[in-house]
């Protein structure tokens, strides 16, 4: 993936992880998957969307899912996210329902947060590609280690940001985050709201609200 552009900024931070050779091998087994015809999203020119739009110095907010959706044209590089005229997934409605109970937002009618993303929330997949209707099938390629240290990163070089770890894979990420230095906001994840009837406790989580208390330039979080 050498010649996949990323935000120069990244690029910086993240030069020991390109230069890897854990990451030589990921990319050998992208390019082999594609040889033999594998569907995979998101397409090659957004797996790096969300350190596009939101660069390091702008890093003001995380939120961390665990691998993109698998349906075509839904993932554009962007956790939860998905692109506009795309029917919003079930976690994304419950998202949207906290939004509004939170903060008063409107629900929106897309499920694209570019809007969150170009203010420094960055929405980042622990697995940033998956193949077509096969949820988790670029799970332990390398991903995982790659999106660590950017975790890691994040925690190390800056201060005051708030991590919102949504489920168990989420929080499972919770060690690598200084915080003394940081905010970590944990809740279930939404799509557990759907299994529970409303009770599993990510409604009335109020993430949205508690970041915005915590950081010194908010966010904007309405979408519309």
């Amino acid at each position: 993936m050498s010649d996949v552009t990323i935000h120069p900024s990244w690029r910086k931070e993240l030069k020991q992880e390109f230069d890897s050779s854990y990451f030589q091998n990921l990319t050998q087994f992208l390019k082999q998957r594609k040889t033999k015809g594998a569907i995979i999203y998101p397409p090659g020119n957004e797996i790096f969307n969300a350190f596009d739009l939101t660069p390091f110095e702008e890093v003001k907010v995380v939120i961390l899912g665990q691998d993109p959706y698998h349906g075509e044209g839904e993932a554009h590089g962007l956790c939860f996210s998905v692109t506009d005229g795309t029917r919003i997934p079930p976690s994304l409605r419950n998202i949207f329902k906290e939004l509004h109970a939170d903060i008063g937002c409107e629900i929106p009618s897309s499920g694209n947060l570019s809007k969150w993303a170009k203010q420094g929330v960055f929405l980042l997949n622990s697995i940033l590609t998956v193949e077509q209707k096969s949820p988790a099938s670029h799970k332990a390629k390398g991903w995982e280690m790659f999106t660590d240290a950017v975790m890691k990163t994040i925690s190390d070089k800056k201060n005051g940001v708030v991590f919102i770890l949504w489920g168990a894979y989420a929080k499972s990420k919770k060690g690598l985050i200084d915080e003394k230095r940081h905010l970590v906001l944990e809740a279930p994840h939404p799509a557990a709201e759907i299994y529970a009837g409303g009770k599993a406790g990510f409604f009335g989580s109020r993430p949205f609200s508690k970041a915005n208390d915590y950081l010194k330039n908010p966010i904007k979080w309405d979408l519309l």
